[in-house]
């Protein structure tokens, strides 16, 4: 049952093949014989079943979405009532939420069965899930390898077969990275059209959720529940969600794609630029044209993004003091060894190194010169891909630089790890929407092709991924073992 679709259990279930009790105590055993790849950080087992036992009540009323019963996982930083919220870090290893983010009860509303809480980057920072107070999430398609990040746990459990679905959510890259080096599909939504509302802030005006499944079909199906406005949410944007099922048959006659000539210069891996150029060729074959294109202000988009989401990072990290909830130090001398300890043994270290340089660019005399400058830069990236946009219908690249590297290769560099999110960051700093998808196999990891849209085009993305799928099988692969 664990290869099936979301469409396939779902007509499974009315059929009464199986019932969502069944197929939620068959994710709860894969997930108990897999517990080596540090997937999930909490499993809700009892939860769960309560769940699937409500979920076959609903399919027995003929009550049901296509989402009712189906096995899902939340990433680690969304709230969820009753069961804790760590958002990998030992800050929040105590802290129970006492409520639901919008995603989770939207979610909760449309019948999924939430399995449990899945592993991540502290406070979503990292490419690698290596900074997880809770240990490095494993590959499935090769355990020595990083699985990406933030977002590690998500792939990694879809990857794995260990959930339909999943919820992740992409400050820089960390959702479509790791479905790429996980070899999934996942996409991040336009900024505003999920809403941020118990979604752990990192960096609030980049931070935006997404969904990660195996195909775009799963994908749609797992956005239509969770896009739409949210008053709770101020930086939400009031724009109405299409049918995103409708929308995945339509023809790629006419689409234009962009190829920026940025994207495949120094420092791209030769056999992953084999790969994205094969996948352009099918897009060809599909009607589709191609065009070369030019961002010239991408090679701004590393410095410009770690100024603003470290300063944000500094701000919205304030409030875990020991002061209200979260990791306390024990027996403090006063107020200020209450702060300086709490934080200090509760935050990993590249948490630190990014608090540190985020109130170094806020401090009086650097905000100019840092903060606000790296804003005017972050104007010039969204004007780029304003202009390009008018001229192509996506654009299309490589997500990650190389495939998946060995865990331990990059922690003690930040410099190089930061790199690896050299192709996605910018888009965060415009607020577009972008996806990977499963595009191929380099030394046996696999690749994504990262295709990016308008404002608010999600529906279009998922259309170009739907028809690329359908005429290849790369989706479909399982790792070793996971079968």
């Amino acid at each position: 049952m664990h290869n099936k679709t979301i469409i396939e259990l779902a007509k499974g279930l009315r059929a009464g093949e199986f019932t969502s009790v069944e197929l939620t105590q068959s994710f709860l055993n894969r997930i108990k014989q897999h517990e080596t790849l540090n997937a999930y950080i909490t499993v809700t087992e009892e939860l769960a079943l309560q769940a699937a036992k409500a979920a076959d009540l609903k399919l027995a009323n003929g009550d049901a979405d296509l989402l009712t019963g189906i096995p899902i996982a939340q990433k680690d930083i969304f709230c969820t009532r009753g069961v804790k919220t760590s958002c990998g870090s030992k800050m929040l290893d105590n802290f129970v939420a006492p409520y639901n983010a919008t995603v989770v009860k939207k979610l909760n509303d449309a019948g999924a069965v939430m399995l449990g809480k899945l592993n991540m980057d502290e406070f979503a920072m990292g490419s690698s899930n290596e900074n997880s107070y809770y240990g490095a999430v494993k590959n499935p398609w090769d355990q020595a390898a990083v699985p990406g990040g933030s977002s590690g746990g998500s792939a990694a459990a879809v990857a794995a077969r260990l959930a339909i679905c999943v919820t992740g959510t992409d400050t820089g890259g960390s959702i479509r990275q790791p479905a790429s080096h996980c070899g999934i599909t996942g996409l991040k939504p336009t900024y505003g059209r999920v809403s941020r509302y118990g979604m752990i802030a990192y960096a609030s005006s980049l931070d935006q959720g997404g969904p990660m499944a195996r195909s775009a079909e799963d994908t749609a199906i797992l956005l239509q529940a969770m896009a739409g406005f949210d008053p709770k949410d101020s930086t939400g944007v009031d724009c109405p969600a299409p049918n995103y099922l409708e929308s995945l048959n339509k023809g790629l006659d006419g689409l234009t794609i962009g190829l920026p000539k940025e994207f495949f210069g120094d420092g791209l891996d030769s056999g992953v630029a084999a790969v994205v150029e094969a996948a352009v060729k099918e897009y060809q074959k599909l009607g589709a044209t191609v065009k070369d294109i030019s961002i010239p202000n991408l090679n701004l988009a590393i410095p410009a993004y770690y100024v603003i989401a470290s300063a944000e990072c500094s701000a919205n990290l304030s409030r875990f003091d020991g002061v209200r909830f979260g990791y306390r130090c024990k027996d403090p001398v006063d107020l200020t060894d209450l702060y300086v300890r709490s934080r200090g043994e509760a935050f990993g270290k590249e948490v630190k190194r990014r608090i540190l340089m985020g109130t170094y660019a806020l401090s009086a005399g650097y905000y100019d010169a840092y903060y606000l400058k790296a804003q005017k830069v972050r104007r010039l990236i969204t004007e780029d891909f304003k202009r390009v946009l008018q001229e192509v219908d996506v654009i299309m690249g490589p997500v990650a630089p190389s495939v998946a590297f060995a865990i331990g290769e990059k922690i003690n560099n930040p410099i190089e790890m930061y790199l690896s999110d050299i192709y996605t960051i910018a888009i965060n700093l415009a607020g577009l929407p972008a996806m990977s998808i499963p595009a191929g196999f380099v030394q046996d990891k696999p690749v994504g092709l990262h295709i990016i849209g308008n404002y608010f085009a999600e529906d279009r993305l998922l259309n170009i991924a739907h028809q690329y799928q359908k005429i290849t099988g790369w989706h479909e692969k399982s790792p070793k073992g996971f079968e």
